[in-house]
């Protein structure tokens, strides 16, 4: 501080005239060094730990400094008004010791990388996938961890425009398209995906060129794995099935989702599900006031609620866990009354086709009855949105659960017409990784030794991931008005024996032969490929690329409606479980019972597939 005050008067008068007046001069100095360093003391910026300066630091630095210069300039003012001193120098005084401070502080950390980048030329020559945020966060870690002697050689983008510039000054060297090319002719050892969400093509296709190659791959999670934490070096992890069928990140709009979530009241039910969870946490992060997580199941409640309450506790968000059933109206009513939420995200569902099939009863209270009360008490409370969790099975229902679901969407689609709440219906298929779904089961049937059981041969199904799905539930909840029924694009549909013998893969093994796959035949109930739409809904384009909606019902007879769920609601209170199916048909006039389905599977059904 002394020698930067010193040099801004030799820098301003170019002489050394400024000590003809000494007292003044060294008063002065005094004031300057006493009032910058309790500055400095209060700002904390002697607490940082240099060799791991970074821009937060030096913006610290910037900070305390402008302070620091202008409470010594008003204590000279208070001093003697600036008598027979130029007011060109406190100015010059900030400038320089800007440069004395950032060159102390960020030194050792230069120095340090300096020295790490000249030895780590002599390391594992590695090649990171993705010239994004997580990729330069990942380099920075990579570089604070010497000690795993890793070379970074260069990054490769998607982005053709990002090539030829520079992260933390390592080249982006090309599209990931090259990245045989640059893997032979930098010797690579290592590839890492450092990108949020990658598309599962291009994780596939890099994988079997690391196969051929003898190099590993590993991956990153996405940043919305972490919440608040960053990418860590032990976060690295084999290639799962799931990066090989997922697909690129959602575009949301995001004002449009804030506008009806944030400082909100929202009410999640099946909170403590695969999509009700998932749906609680994408949530949380556009910070409404409330979130209340509604489920029948203790277990899987709090365990949402101690993850939610551990991961956003710095976004003041008030969560209120409820235990209740949604075929009981009554408990309904008075959480509803209690809570007053704005907008209802309703997941709540049985969802195992086979299960349905042999309990129709408990399907049509709890998917139909279940939702209809949720509905009806969203309704009479003033909720102002209503979103519907359904599936592409019902479409053209040939099973219980998407029978159970198309009713919930036709009442759905009855009562918007004289409500003011906007009932809004999203249909998708299947999720990767959900509870009881098929990757589990295969990846515990691998680790038995076999065999993986595949229902038939030719099986396809539409794949997304939870997060993907989520996110675009959240998206259509924001463009619904009256009853539509949103369809999100599920991309390619995928063989399920294809996924099987993908899984085996992964696992080390051969497909075939050192594990079987058998063939068990269509359980009652499936299909062997799933419809995402009916032929008379017709279907338009939104403005989002990922969604479209169907059309609405060109008529409305609600009391004939509410007449036939009544009648399907007696019948499965009465457990009059083989009176359920006929019933379904009455409503629902495309439901195939299991058994016609199979004939017109055998007549039409393969020449559709």
């Amino acid at each position: 501080m002394v020698l930067s005050y010193f040099l801004a008067h030799l820098v301003r008068f170019e002489d050394f005239r400024f000590l003809e007046n000494k007292e003044l001069f060294f008063t002065c100095t005094a004031i300057v060094v006493i009032s910058r360093s309790v500055v400095f003391f209060l700002s904390g910026i002697y607490k940082s730990l240099w060799s791991y300066a970074s821009l937060h630091d030096l913006l610290e630095i910037i900070k305390a400094t402008i302070l620091s210069s202008l409470v010594s300039t008003i204590a000279i003012l208070f001093y003697n008004r600036f008598s027979q001193i130029s007011r060109m120098v406190p100015i010059l005084d900030t400038l320089i010791l800007l440069g004395f401070l950032c060159l102390r502080s960020l030194s050792w950390r230069m120095i340090r990388d300096q020295i790490f980048r000249a030895g780590a030329k002599d390391g594992i020559p590695i090649l990171l996938i993705g010239a994004g945020k997580l990729g330069a966060t990942f380099l920075s870690e990579i570089r604070r961890h010497s000690e795993l002697d890793l070379h970074p050689v260069g990054f490769l983008d998607d982005n053709p425009s990002k090539v030829g510039g520079y992260i933390q000054g390592i080249p982006i060297l090309g599209v990931s398209e090259s990245a045989e090319d640059f893997i032979y002719k930098f010797g690579i050892k290592k590839v890492i995906m450092t990108v949020s969400q990658p598309d599962g093509r291009i994780v596939s296709k890099l994988m079997k060129i690391c196969d051929t190659a003898g190099i590993e791959f590993k991956i990153l999670p996405s940043f919305g794995d972490y919440i608040s934490d960053k990418p860590k070096i032990t976060q690295l992890r084999e290639v799962q099935v799931e990066d090989l069928l997922g697909r690129p990140t959602v575009d949301l709009e995001v004002e449009s989702i804030r506008s009806y979530l944030e400082g909100k009241d929202i009410l999640v039910t099946g909170a403590g599900g695969s999509i009700g969870s998932e749906i609680c946490r994408q949530v949380a992060l556009f910070r409404p006031r409330s979130l209340i997580l509604l489920d029948a199941a203790e277990t899987p409640l709090y365990e949402i609620d101690y993850e939610l309450r551990k991961n956003f506790s710095a976004f003041a968000i008030e969560f209120k866990p409820v235990m209740a059933d949604v075929k009981n109206l009554s408990r309904l009513s008075s959480v509803f009354e209690e809570h007053k939420p704005s907008v209802v995200f309703h997941s709540a569902a049985y969802k195992h086709v086979p299960m349905m099939e042999i309990n129709p009863c408990e399907a049509v209270l709890n998917n139909v009855m279940g939702t209809k009360n949720v509905a009806d008490v969203s309704r009479l409370t003033g909720v102002e949105r209503f979103v519907l969790i359904s599936t592409d099975k019902a479409v053209n229902p040939v099973n219980v659960m998407g029978a159970s679901k198309r009713a919930a969407e036709l009442y759905l689609q009855h009562i918007s017409q004289n409500s003011r709440t906007k009932f809004i219906t999203v249909r998708f298929g299947n999720v990767l990784g959900s509870n009881g779904s098929v990757i589990p089961r295969f990846r515990e049937q691998i680790k038995r030794g076999g065999p993986v059981t595949v229902t038939h041969p030719e099986v396809i199904r539409y794949f997304m991931t939870i997060p993907e799905a989520t996110q675009l539930v959240l998206q259509a909840g924001s463009m619904g008005e009256h009853g539509e029924i949103f369809i999100l694009d599920m991309g390619e549909p995928v063989k399920i024996v294809s996924l099987a013998e993908e899984m085996i893969r992964l696992s080390g093994y051969t497909p075939h032969q050192d594990i079987k796959i058998e063939f068990t035949g269509l359980r009652p109930g499936e299909k062997l490929f799933e419809e995402l739409m009916l032929d008379q809904e017709g279907i338009k384009k939104t403005h989002h690329p990922k969604i479209r909606i169907a059309a609405p019902l060109e008529s409305y007879n609600l009391l004939l409606f509410q007449n036939k769920m009544n009648k399907l609601f007696s019948l499965a209170k009465a457990n009059k479980d083989k009176e359920i199916f006929p019933s379904f048909k009455d409503i629902i006039p495309e439901y195939k019972i299991h058994d016609e389905y199979l004939a017109w599977e055998t007549n039409a059904g393969k020449k559709n597939l």
